[in-house]
């Protein structure tokens, strides 16, 4: 005869089981944990402005924060670009002038331009804190779906942060 208090046991150990193989899965340390930051803005390709973008980021050292991109919040949103916030003391220190004057651009200076939103976090002190820590990268953009195209060709650029195209080459509309 099987007592009630042994499958009342056995399905408490299964249930706590399950749950555990569960939570545990959901905890495995794996490079998609952590991107908690959530900010969007425009961009600038081929001198038009596209956009906003939403990114995704989370600090991967004191250097260094990277960005996963994609043109809306929607669950199928298209992942376009990849974007990389460098301090500006080690972006200065190991990109060469040219290139970084070309491709690379200061987030103050975006920051300024009153184009980019924070979305997450969302307290205002905290928000405060990150626009003052990204103030102080260089970012550079890589643009790896081409604007109104169906699907990724192959082709990489680098889009520009509105704010240091209009330093270059003027103001835009937008």
């Amino acid at each position: 005869m099987i007592r009630y208090e042994n499958i009342q046991g056995k399905y408490f150990w299964g249930v706590l089981i399950a749950a555990l193989i569960f939570s545990n899965a959901t905890a495995i340390a794996n490079p998609l944990k952590g991107y908690t930051i959530h900010v969007s803005a425009p961009h600038m390709m081929d001198g038009e402005v596209i956009g906003p973008f939403h990114h995704y980021c989370k600090p991967i050292n004191d250097d260094i924060i990277q960005c996963v991109l994609f043109e809306s919040t929607e669950p199928n949103a298209r992942m376009t670009e990849v974007e990389y916030m460098v301090s500006k003391k080690l972006a200065r220190k190991v990109i060469p002038e040219w290139s970084h004057k070309q491709n690379w651009h200061d987030h103050a200076e975006e920051i300024a331009t009153g184009r980019v939103a924070i979305h997450v976090p969302v307290d205002p002190a905290e928000k405060k804190k990150l626009a003052d820590y990204v103030a102080k990268t260089d970012g550079i953009i890589f643009h790896l779906w081409p604007h109104g195209a169906p699907i990724p060709d192959g082709s990489v650029s680098i889009a520009q942060s509105v704010g240091h195209w209009e330093a270059l080459h003027g103001k835009v509309g937008k």
